[in-house]
Order: C-alpha cells, then sequence, then structure tokens
C-alpha cells in the first residue's frame, strides 16, 4: 500500500488545558505534507469543561464528533476510527506530542500488508516485552534499539494502525474493558494470534507528558480497575491449556496470600459470561499459539 491517507485521531475527556498546549505543536506535523495526515478526529467523550467550545473556535477545521454521555477510552477510540476517512489512523492521547517529521519514516514500514500498526517512540521507553510467569502476564519494556523491533502491544495513546484489519479484528473491546486499560494489549494480542505483524519504531518519536485525566482518579479505583482487567485478558485470550491450568492455579495461590485480592476475582466474574463468549471466538480464529508469542519477547 503506497497510496497513504493518515487520519489522527484524539479522545477527549476535560481536556481543554492540555488541547490548548499540545494542538499547536500536532498542526505543525499535519503541515507536514510527508505525514501524509489527511483530517484530525478528536472525540469528545461527554466533557463537563469548555473543551467542545475551545474546538469549535480554535480549530474548526477539527472533525469533532461528541459522546452524549461519557463512555470511556475505548468506545471514543472506537468511534473515532469508525469516522475515519484514512487508511491508517495515529491514536494519540491529548497529553502526547509528535515530532514534526514522527510518521515519514514509519508510513514505509505498511508495504508489508501483515503489518498491523506501529507502537510510536515515547521518549524513555521502548517495545513492549511480555511473559507469562507464574500464571500472569508480566510486561515491561525493552532496551531501547535504533532499529525496528517487534512490540507485545502497540500503545493505544500513541501508535499508527491499519484501519481495515483494526475493523477485521473489531476494534477495541469496549465492553470487555471499558473504562480504561488492558484494551491496546488485547487488541494487539489478538492480532498477533491472527499472524499479522506488530512493531515498534524507534524514529516515529514522540513526547509523553502523562497529564492523562486517568491520573486525577483514585489511586485505588485504577488499580482494582487493572487488575480486573488483566483477568479479563487472560481468560478472554490465553487459549493455551498449559498456560491457563497455571494461571488457575497461581490465581487460588494468589487469592491465599493476599485475600483481599477475591474483590478483584469477584469484579471480573461479573463479566465471565462475555469473556467466554469472546474466549470461545478466540480458540476458533487463533493461528499462533500463546506460547509462540511469548517466545518472541
Amino acid at each position: 500500500m503506497n497510496d497513504y491517507k493518515v487520519s489522527i485521531v484524539i479522545p477527549n475527556y476535560n481536556g481543554k488545558v492540555l488541547l490548548e498546549k499540545n494542538l499547536p505543536k500536532l498542526f505543525d506535523a499535519v503541515g507536514n505534507i510527508n505525514n501524509k495526515i489527511v483530517e484530525v478526529v478528536i472525540v469528545d467523550d461527554a466533557s463537563k469543561d469548555d473543551s467542545v467550545k475551545f474546538i469549535k473556535k480554535a480549530y474548526p477545521d477539527i472533525k469533532l464528533i461528541k459522546h452524549t454521555k461519557n463512555r470511556g477510552f475505548s468506545s471514543s477510540v472506537n468511534t473515532g476510527v469508525r469516522t475515519a476517512k484514512g487508511n491508517l489512523v495515529v491514536l494519540l492521547n491529548s497529553d502526547v506530542i509528535p515530532e514534526k517529521d514522527f510518521l515519514e519514516k514509519t508510513l514505509p514500514i505498511f508495504s508489508d500488508e501483515k503489518v498491523f500498526g506501529v507502537s510510536l517512540h515515547e521518549k524513555g521507553y521502548s517495545w513492549a516485552r511480555g511473559t507469562f510467569k507464574n500464571g500472569f502476564l508480566e510486561h515491561s519494556s525493552g532496551k531501547e534499539t535504533e532499529i525496528i523491533h517487534p512490540t507485545l502491544w502497540i500503545s493505544g495513546g500513541s501508535g499508527i494502525f491499519r484501519r481495515d484489519i483494526w475493523h477485521k479484528l473489531g476494534g477495541m473491546d469496549e465492553k470487555l474493558f471499558s473504562p480504561f486499560y488492558w484494551e491496546d494489549i488485547d487488541l494487539s494480542f489478538r492480532a498477533l494470534k491472527r499472524g499479522y505483524k506488530v512493531l515498534w519504531n524507534p524514529d516515529s518519536i514522540v513526547s509523553h507528558e502523562h497529564e492523562s485525566t486517568i491520573s486525577k482518579l483514585s489511586k485505588s479505583y485504577v488499580a482494582r480497575v487493572r487488575q480486573r482487567n488483566e483477568l479479563l485478558f487472560i481468560w478472554k485470550n490465553i487459549t493455551s491449556k498449559n498456560l491457563i491450568n497455571k494461571h488457575v492455579r497461581y490465581l487460588f495461590l494468589r487469592i491465599f496470600r493476599h485475600p483481599g485480592y477475591i474483590r478483584i476475582v469477584f469484579m471480573a466474574i461479573f463479566k465471565l459470561g462475555l469473556v467466554l463468549e469472546k474466549r470461545k471466538k478466540e480458540i476458533k480464529e487463533s493461528k499462533i499459539s500463546d506460547e509462540a508469542i511469548f517466545a518472541r519477547f
């Protein structure tokens, strides 16, 4: 694919201050014709500040989509991608600032039709590695390199995706992982298991200032959602009998050692019917084993 058309999709919730600060820098990159950006889409997730008013006044050319009620990160992203007209879609959080040439050395990667997406290079971070250890997925950042590297997942706040494969995969799983966390890992892992490539590019540089809405929420609440979604990810996506049996053993061990963890388990069990339904689809459509994927990292 050489006819690149890129849509930028930014989910927003009460982010007026960040938009005021960062949109001018984004439009420096939009003005670079080598980035092939054809539109900027902002999906406002029922903000209570003056985000919508600011966007309409200061950036009338932005395609603005408004949710009438707050639906969470995954839903906002899915809405943006559905309405995007580009064959490639860049997801940017409102606290992520791209370099002016951030896509110039990334677009050619998509000449390989098996590439689903590329994680952009947030300064100080690298490709994502993951191992299935003691029944759970342990993940971390790999060492920064100067070459393109496989990654376990593409960041949902700074990544570029092939839109047709996104739709084949069904996008982010907003029913299971809302309001936030693990949705980008889930999407990328599903792509990997179907034989697509998920990469990280050191030359596609962005800065992430980590001023997101999540940082304003209760730390205990965020931690509970993160841990619940880890369980949902495993129950949905780990289809290896050996690995899932290990998970069950270590899950009981974790509950025994940390009785308070039972609260997290019950939060996940609340969605068990849905997750088992989705698990059947993963078993049916997966082409690559869990063990083969983890062996790469």
